[in-house]
């Protein structure tokens, strides 16, 4: 093997400019796909970051039919207008009913969380009279994910005051980075919904979320803060009415069902659950339309380049006709003719392939630091890195290629391995 791969890169340097313009039309597809392998794992990173955001692939909002309904067209993305019912309304549900849902097999019963709508008056710093709006939710139980620019999120065991502010909100709150506001004290003022009377929560910063294409829960704050903000907003409902359960937040075993699986269990019993990929609507449909449209160019040029390299052998072929015959006259087999040209073809996928590696790894490194740079369009966006090279998309394009370039290779090399040793040496 070794002498077989001296061998073709001695044939292959033969013609050096014929081979440097191959491998350059592999190079410029193997770009073009890695380029856009980048792109898609960095754009699927990013929306993934953004569901965990939104619960993760495992979450689930679970209500009664009416109220989900109700309430559907501000939790997702859909573009249809819902008909308004004036017999729906919502639905709260009961103790019995709460446990009815628990003993569903799939879903997890110790995840369930009443989701409660916090009215926050504003924001500010106990030193400053500046103010600002801001919506504030407890994070559901489990193991919950946003993606920070600095700090943790509120710990959910705590009976501690935390936050983990909205990205922007140390810098309009006065603090000179993300990092300077943790730590520090801010103040959420609620009012009294009958005398204005305004109660102020001191809270502890303890993180900043980074910015995102999707923000559906707003300062996360701690459980504690969360009932204490609540207590406050319904000090004047009857017990039943502040305590009522209209929407549950939860998780189910993904390692034994699917969505649709436990969407059916759940209208088997009467309700209906809205998952994450409900919420997200068309997002990743859009990127996943955007990803097949750069594919196809990346597939265009690799196939223009693939036609280079059977000319391209086809051609040392003709060149070395007379060689292949005395070759052939001295013993060389058919298989070992053939190996040679298969594996030239192998090596200019290889070459070709590695140069697009790495011209597009600098190229892509170096977009990165450009686009998230002072002025750059991803500045606001600091987690969502435009390329993102990995092993497990590099790797495979590589074979890929080597592959593709096996298989152009195989006519021409075919054609030497076939040809008769005695009409070959009279060529001319």
């Amino acid at each position: 093997m070794l002498d077989l791969l001296r061998a073709t890169h001695h044939n292959l340097l033969r013609n050096k400019l014929r081979t440097f313009l191959t491998i350059l039309a592999i190079f410029i597809g193997s770009f073009t796909i890695i380029l856009n392998v980048a792109i898609n794992t960095g754009v699927d990173s990013f929306i993934t970051d953004q569901i965990e955001s939104l619960g993760g692939e495992d979450f689930i909002l679970i209500a009664s039919e009416d109220t989900l309904d109700s309430l559907s067209s501000t939790l997702t993305s859909s573009s249809e207008p819902v008909p308004y019912n004036p017999d729906q309304t919502l639905s709260a549900l009961t103790d019995d009913q709460l446990a009815e849902l628990k003993s569903i097999d799939g879903l997890i019963a110790d995840s369930f969380t009443v989701t409660r709508s916090l009215s926050v008056e504003y924001i500010s710093r106990p030193d400053d009279e500046q103010k600002y709006l801001i919506t504030a939710q407890a994070l559901p139980a489990g193991d919950f994910h946003i993606s920070l620019s600095a700090g943790r999120l509120p710990d959910q065991s705590t009976d501690a005051y935390e936050i983990t502010l909205q990205s922007g909100y140390p810098e309009a709150l006065g603090f000179t980075s993300d990092e300077a506001a943790l730590d520090q004290t801010v103040t959420l003022a609620v009012k009294d919904p009958v005398t204005d009377q305004i109660t102020n929560f001191k809270a502890t910063v303890v993180g900043v979320q980074a910015p995102g294409v999707i923000a559906v829960n707003g300062a996360a704050v701690s459980p504690a803060l969360a009932d204490a903000i609540y207590a406050e907003n319904t000090k004047y409902y009857p017990p039943a009415q502040a305590d009522a359960a209209y929407l549950i937040q939860a998780r189910f075993d993904t390692s034994r069902f699917t969505e649709a699986e436990i969407k059916q269990a759940l209208e088997d019993h009467g309700y209906t659950g809205l998952t994450v990929s409900d919420i997200m609507g068309m997002v990743r449909s859009f990127f996943d339309v955007i990803m097949v449209v750069f594919s196809i160019f990346g597939g265009i040029a690799l196939l223009a380049a693939a036609i280079g390299i059977v000319n391209t052998l086809y051609m040392s072929v003709e060149e070395r006709t007379r060689e292949i015959g005395l070759d052939k006259a001295l013993g060389m087999s058919s298989g070992r003719v053939f190996a040679e040209f298969a594996l030239e073809a192998v090596l200019l996928g290889f070459w070709g392939s590695v140069a697009g590696v790495l011209i597009s790894m600098l190229i892509g490194h170096a977009a990165n630091l450009a686009v998230h740079a002072e002025g750059g369009f991803l500045e606001v966006f600091p987690t969502f890195n435009l390329f993102e090279f990995t092993p497990a998309g590099i790797l495979p394009i590589i074979l890929l290629i080597m592959f593709i370039s096996l298989i152009a290779g195989t006519a021409p090399a075919l054609k030497a391995a076939h040809k008769d040793p005695i009409e070959a040496l009279r060529y001319e």
